[in-house]
């Protein structure tokens, strides 16, 4: 079994390295690999496998597998005492690969594989621990995501009226009806990246193992609908973006609030991840592929770690989540407290590290391209809001806290903190250098002084608001303000109108459709009527048996009857 984990490993290593420097060659020559394989012509209609290698594709694809091997590694020591360990790798493998599928599809149908794919192998590894609130989130996952199946479905029915599913052959042309497939586009990739309104099933796919929230939650699952919008993004610029602008905006103040307010500690990185999908989702749709892709690609380093020292902890709090039962944790864990706080100071957007070259453009571009005050608003309290949740996560797990954890056995396993190690490497060195090459043509932005602070700003007023909400005394309160806090760490009530709201009901109506139907009339007269018939002719047949005495009598008579006439 172990050589399995390092076979996989190896391979995905050496792939991913590969895969980068790849990028990086065709980025510097502006260069591109298409290939068409027809595998039938039908009226004008091809059927085609297509692959296409630009520099990004394969960039995106050497992060994914970079993270993948890192990951992989990671589990091999989390998952040792896990009876179906092997299973485990397997739907991993799995899900890699159908991620690298959907990354390298030029072509709808190829794209619906491995989108599919995804959805299915996630709903694999969600209810891989195999309890009821493992099997809720599943179904609440698959459930949600099937939305953005059947639109992706119906682009492909759509752009049967084109003759081909391959989208880029027409990115640069756009009539009315190329409208809807746009729209279709949009609707999939908010439910594969959990914006408003389907965002509740991201934290309840917190039930699958943390080797596999740090794969989901970084480079694969909910990146997918951002890489597919990044592909597309050449269609927006004949719509009216606003009303997906401010969803995405909504999204992301929504999440930064709300982990505010959260005590399950792996919940409180999955809406941070929310919120950093939010921040990707606004940029692409304002016009800026290029700075949405640049943070998609920083932020998938930053947050896997972040998730595999949350693991690594979780799994010595014998599996505790609570960050209300840990303290102390930075005396127990120096080394995984210290990657955890890099790899939180880079999701802030702490300037140097990775995550800051991202953040910090987007926000400058943002504040130079003529959006209103709200956008304003909303963009730098989501950035103040990191900060606080990053800060009040510091609070709860190593500067004070309960420590009701301290006397056991702790360990920093060296496999974990290897995969650590590279992570943590990345998180501080690959912003600057995907910037070099990414953005050869310097950017000029000019902007008074103090809206050239304002990000930094925010950062410290967020670890002031963290200082607050840490120090915040519950019981001194009335129910109005305690309301208020429920609805703002609630998800705004988005899990009643997507799971109570829709299974309380449609449970009820299940019910009543199994006992009229079912159960009723349709059962007595199809599903029963030959178990009847069997059973009254046995009823006849015991009848016979268990009455001999009297049966000879009566056909001793019968005979004798018979012979007398």
């Amino acid at each position: 079994m172990f050589f399995m984990y390092i076979y996989i490993f190896i391979f995905m290593l050496l792939f991913g390295l590969f895969f980068m420097f790849l990028s990086m060659y065709f980025m510097l020559f502006d260069y591109m690999i298409f290939m068409d394989w027809e595998i039938v012509n039908i009226n004008s209609m091809n059927i085609c496998m297509s692959f296409i290698f630009d520099y990004m594709s394969l960039m995106f694809m050497g992060c994914v597998l970079l993270i993948s091997s890192m990951v992989i590694f990671y589990s091999h020591s989390y998952m040792q005492d896990d009876y179906y360990k092997y299973r485990f790798l397997m739907l991993v493998f799995m899900f890699v690969i159908s991620m690298m599928f959907m990354i390298i599809s030029p072509n709808m149908v190829s794209i619906l594989l491995g989108w599919d794919g995804l959805g299915l192998v996630s709903y694999g590894l969600v209810i891989y621990f195999q309890n009821y609130n493992s099997y809720n989130a599943g179904m609440l996952t698959i459930m949600t995501n099937r939305i953005g199946d059947v639109s992706i479905l119906m682009c492909i029915a759509w752009m049967m009226n084109y003759g081909s599913w391959n989208y880029i052959y027409y990115l640069s042309f756009f009539d009315n009806y190329m409208v809807y497939i746009v729209y279709m586009c949009i609707l999939a990739s908010f439910t594969k990246s959990a914006q408003i309104p389907f965002s509740s099933w991201l934290p309840a796919a917190m039930a699958a193992p943390t080797p596999v929230s740090a794969l989901v939650h970084s480079s694969t699952l909910v990146t997918a609908g951002v890489y597919l919008m990044i592909r597309f993004s050449s269609f927006l610029n004949n719509l009216n973006c606003d009303f997906f602008i401010m969803l995405s905006l909504m999204t992301m103040f929504m999440s930064g609030l709300g982990a505010n307010f959260e005590f399950d500690l792996k919940k409180i990185i999955a809406l941070s991840t929310l919120s950093q999908l939010g921040l990707m989702m606004s940029i692409l749709f304002m016009g800026f592929p290029m700075l949405s892709f640049f943070h998609l690609l920083t932020h998938a380093f930053f947050k896997s770690l972040l998730f595999l020292c949350a693991g690594l902890i979780i799994h010595s709090m014998n599996s505790s989540q609570d960050i209300r039962d840990m303290g102390y944790v930075i005396n127990m864990f120096p080394y995984t407290s210290s990657c955890l706080i890099i790899s939180s100071f880079s999701l802030s957007g702490l300037p140097f590290l990775s995550g800051f070259y991202s953040k910090d453009l987007i926000l400058e571009v943002m504040s130079m391209n003529g959006m209103n005050f709200m956008y304003y608003f909303l963009y730098m309290s989501s950035v103040m809001f990191t900060m606080s949740y990053s800060f009040r996560l510091f609070n709860y797990l190593m500067f004070k806290g309960s420590g009701n954890y301290v006397f056991q056995s702790y360990y920093e396993d060296m496999k974990m903190m290897l995969s650590m190690l590279i992570l943590t490497f990345l998180s501080i060195v690959f912003g600057v250098v995907l910037m070099w090459f990414m953005f050869k043509t310097p950017i000029f932005i000019f902007m008074p002084f103090l809206l050239k602070l304002m990000p930094i700003l925010s950062i410290v007023l967020g670890i002031f608001v963290a200082y607050i909400f840490s120090n915040f005394d519950i019981n001194n309160i009335n129910n109005f303000i305690i309301f208020g806090f429920y609805f703002m760490g609630g998800m705004w009530f988005m899990p009643i109108f997507s799971t109570l709201g829709l299974y309380k009901n449609f449970m009820y109506i299940s019910k009543s459709y199994f006992m009229v139907i079912d159960s009723g009339w349709g059962e007595y007269m199809f599903s029963h009527s030959h178990i009847m018939y069997m059973y009254m002719i046995s009823k006849i047949n015991y009848l016979i048996e268990f009455n001999n005495v009297k049966l000879f009598m009566f056909t001793f008579i019968f005979f004798i009857i018979m012979m007398m006439i």
